[in-house]
């Protein structure tokens, strides 16, 4: 074999890993533990929202990729999503059957974001943690 494709497929094998892990990283690297994990704020759905509502930037360095419980109202839920108060998304891993419509309930989760044009707060590996 000569010494460019012994280059050719070193380079290719390398590219190839660094993919592999990009991946992995991407796909499985911001997965945390929060149910052993402290929760750094404890909010209603109400106050979050009213705080990205009226500074954005300011609430993004307080909330975001934190563990926060938030309190609200069951206004849509379709197994592993609820929706709180109309304004929170709350994204679960597993679907929690006894979750209903109109109840009162806090969650906590990990803040992933804030969406502006659609005024949605959007959590992700949440789970009930008072009813």
């Amino acid at each position: 074999m000569s010494k460019k494709i012994k280059i050719i497929i070193l380079t290719l094998v390398v590219i190839g890993l660094i993919g592999f892990f990009a991946y992995n990283y991407v796909m499985h690297g911001g997965t945390r533990n929060l149910t052993i994990e402290k929760t750094n704020f404890t909010v209603t759905s109400a106050s979050i929202t009213s705080e990205f509502t009226t500074n954005i930037e300011t609430a993004n360095k307080k909330y975001l990729e934190k563990a926060v419980a938030i309190k609200g109202k069951i206004t849509a839920s379709n197994g592993t999503e609820v929706i709180l108060d109309g304004i929170v998304i709350c994204s679960f891993k597993k679907p929690d059957l006894s979750i209903k419509k109109d109840q009162t309930l806090t969650v906590k989760g990990r803040v992933v974001g804030y969406d502006d044009l659609m005024g949605e707060l959007k959590l992700d590996q949440c789970f009930v943690i008072k009813n």
